[in-house]
């Protein structure tokens, strides 16, 4: 008689999301009763040296609670507040926000840009958000030797930004970039990133796609977004 080999469980996304809520919740309110008591006892205690150590304590266990909401808010589909916004102010803003985060990395960075002045309708904030991600990928997932590039140009009706990164060995299928979350885990990182890049950049009726162009030895992922006349 043959051994029967166990079927692989097969979950639906919404049952997973749920479930990940359910228990960062439950999280939480241990949590919270554990920064309710650390804060008494910062309270009472006399001691300088106990008194560092509880306030150490204090931001262990409010990084646990960031660290929570930050999974659950990247598994949360986007609401948007959208409003009319310049291409080019986008770009812009990002160039700060890059700037700012990494400021090393950034000067390796050769910006493309021919936006014009064209109009987007969208969430600039969570947009922003979004293509800051795609930059925090590049700078820390084998990078190959030579500049990133990042394009931003208006064709027709649409507004195209594309992320170029140098990958000589790169050998991941790109068909379903982004639209597989919790598969590259690492210390601190769960596989939401490009995940929660698709699932903004879609909310604005936009497109998100990833190519390894073999000649040139590059990843380029491309987001197109429609421009405001069209976004209605």
């Amino acid at each position: 008689m043959t051994e029967s080999t166990p079927s692989e469980i097969q979950l639906s996304m919404p049952v997973v999301v749920k479930f990940i809520r359910q228990l960062a919740h439950d999280l939480r309110n241990h949590l919270n009763a554990a920064e309710l008591q650390s804060a008494y006892l910062l309270e009472i205690a006399e001691n300088n040296e106990l008194r560092e150590e509880i306030k150490r304590l204090r931001g262990m266990v409010g990084q646990v609670a960031a660290n929570l909401q930050a999974v659950t808010a990247a598994l949360s589909q986007p609401r948007l507040t959208e409003m009319p916004y310049a291409a080019k102010d986008l770009i812009e803003d990002l160039q700060l926000k890059i700037a700012s985060d990494y400021p090393a990395e950034h000067q390796q960075v050769k910006w493309e840009i021919d936006a014009g002045d064209s109009m987007l309708n969208i969430d600039p904030q969570l947009l922003l958000s979004a293509l800051a991600e795609l930059f925090a990928n590049a700078f820390r997932h084998d990078r190959g030797q030579g500049p990133i590039t990042a394009g931003a140009r208006t064709d027709k009706a649409q507004f195209i930004f594309t992320l170029s990164e140098p990958k000589l060995a790169f050998d991941r299928p790109t068909d379903n970039w982004g639209r597989e979350p919790l598969r590259a885990l690492g210390q601190g990182h769960y596989g939401l990133g490009l995940y929660r890049v698709r699932a903004a950049v879609e909310a604005h009726r936009g497109q998100f796609s990833a190519r390894h162009d073999k000649k040139s030895g590059s990843l380029v992922t491309t987001i197109t977004l429609p421009l405001e006349s069209e976004a209605a």
